[in-house]
């Protein structure tokens, strides 16, 4: 069982391998939540999430023995990147099994901390039981990724951390998949401050702790493709429910377009990169999910791993939800200037057209006419109406793109 005093062992095992990232208070997210919030930016770890530090304390555990035999892990990508770099950094042979929907950028950044990768199943909970009987096969030494005692405890030192750069919260809010995190840090939080609150979000897509807390029990969940696959885990932990039944104080579920939209209020707004694992505390908070008003509350942004075709998506559906982004179909007149008179009203309200496309033999046009699909870029969804307003007003008939 995790106990304050193993999270404390750990904070001292780990501390000289292990980044103690920043606690950053947010103007920005303050006056957005109506609290005053800080980030605990752990997207700046040397592979990119807290993961690392679970993972360094369970390998700075092992015997001379096992470490020769080497080490073996099941990651959707943070926890294999955590487990191949600090293996590798002590010389110890290291095979991580992933799913085969894994995103290329954990993918690749596993493999280039040295690790042996296996892609199998569809997939974390279906990779993750391939790789518990490769390990026993070859007596190697299976490192979970939250059900371990020792990976529990270091993930608990951000409790310790966090407590220590800021005495003054009041809230946590914690990304839950399997559980170890919010586990290890409740524990460290609650033995260390009772009087803090700690909130765990879930993807709703995905939330087998829920499940868990409502049966007494882990139990498999069905689940769908999440923008959180850091946190997508279809069966809670054994070890770390008991923690959580103690230790948490409420757990909420956001969806994909609030995490999408967390991931770009962090962009923008903070200039951070957070993966959505690492955006659904944040994503709870805009949405205020919490019930929280006045409060001094830390948002731990767990990771940043993040696939770059991904965030040009997230970026993109971000725009035009904003009103930033504007799709129009626009019928003309198939003559010499019609299009120069169209991008004239455009550039008179000051739009950025960014795209077109002219077809003269589909969506119903007439044989002298033509239509042209337009993207432009405004400055939000007053000056889109503007836009519109202005097309109107010089009589082009138009219908909105979604």
């Amino acid at each position: 069982m995790v106990t304050l005093q193993s999270i404390e062992a750990a904070a001292a095992r780990i501390g000289p391998s292990i980044y103690e990232s920043p606690l950053v208070h947010s103007r920005t997210l303050s006056r957005l939540t109506g609290n005053t919030i800080f980030l605990k930016l752990e997207n700046l770890q040397m592979t990119g999430s807290f993961k690392e530090r679970g993972a360094l304390n369970r390998i700075l555990t092992m015997t001379d023995e096992e470490r020769r035999r080497g080490v073996i892990a099941a990651s959707a990508g943070n926890h294999a990147q955590g487990v191949a770099y600090h293996a590798t950094q002590r010389g110890i042979p290291v095979q991580i099994w992933m799913p085969r929907s894994t995103p290329l950028v954990k993918l690749s950044a596993t493999r280039n901390h040295g690790a042996d990768v296996v892609l199998y199943g569809e997939n974390y909970d279906e990779a993750c039981r391939a790789a518990m009987d490769r390990s026993r096969e070859r007596e190697a030494t299976f490192i979970h990724p939250f059900d371990d005692d020792e990976v529990i405890a270091g993930q608990g030192t951000l409790g310790l951390e966090l407590l220590r750069q800021n005495p003054a919260l009041d809230v946590i809010v914690v990304p839950v998949g399997g559980g170890g995190l919010i586990g290890g840090l409740g524990c460290a939080v609650k033995e260390g401050a009772s009087a803090v609150e700690v909130v765990g979000v879930q993807s709703a897509r995905l939330s087998s702790m829920s499940a868990a807390l409502r049966h007494g029990a882990p139990v498999e969940v069905s689940a769908g493709p999440t923008l959180a696959d850091g946190i997508a885990v279809r069966t809670a932990g054994a070890r770390t429910l008991p923690l959580v039944q103690r230790y948490v104080d409420q757990l909420v579920t956001v969806g994909e377009d609030e995490i999408a939209a967390a991931i770009l209020t962090l962009l923008e707004g903070e200039k951070t990169v957070a993966e959505g694992a690492g955006a659904v505390a944040l994503a709870a908070l805009l949405q205020a999910k919490t019930g929280h008003q006045g409060k001094n509350i830390a948002v731990l942004v767990s990771g940043g791993n993040l696939d770059v075709n991904l965030l040009a998506r997230i970026i993109e559906r971000g725009m035009v939800r904003d009103g930033r982004r504007l799709r129009l179909r626009v019928r003309l007149p198939d003559y010499p200037g019609s299009l120069e008179g169209l991008t004239s009203v455009i550039a008179k309200v000051s739009a950025n057209i960014v795209e077109t496309s002219y077809n003269r033999a589909h969506y119903g046009v007439g044989l002298n006419e033509a239509a042209l699909d337009v993207t432009m870029e405004t400055r939000g969804r007053e000056h889109a109406s503007e836009v519109l307003r202005a097309l109107r007003g010089s009589r082009y008939e138009f219908s909105l793109i979604e």
